[in-house]
């Protein structure tokens, strides 16, 4: 089951870098949770919308590096070559049913005298 999850990982992460928004629905349970630095989320729709938003983000996202273990993965990956972050994923019935985040928000924390 690891191998199959860590192939599910890295085919999420890959449509996630391609901003194929609409595949990655596939890869989510419907009661997937998310856990990052800026938001708790539930829902497979809700998970979607934020992925959509994320992606707009950035424009590369390049896997440095995956391990799985039972029904968990870690992926390691960049953000245009200079984020660096990290996710724990954990899986149920071989989709995704947790995300956890770990990266360092500040570089996307509004400043004091930005209106938006």
């Amino acid at each position: 089951m690891t191998k199959n999850n860590v192939a599910t990982a890295v085919a999420y992460y890959t449509a996630v870098g391609e901003k194929n928004i609409d595949s990655i629905e596939k890869y989510l349970h419907p009661d997937v949770q998310f856990i990052g630095p800026m938001a708790r989320l539930s829902g497979r729709k809700a998970v979607l919308d934020a992925t959509r938003n994320f992606a707009a983000f950035f424009k590369t996202l390049k896997i440095r590096t995956k391990v799985g273990s039972d029904d968990q993965v870690v992926v390691v990956y960049d953000l245009d070559d200079r984020i660096p972050a990290a996710v724990l994923m954990s899986f149920q019935d071989g989709v995704i049913a947790k995300l956890e985040l770990f990266y360092d928000a500040r570089p996307f924390e509004k400043k004091k005298d930005e209106i938006f």
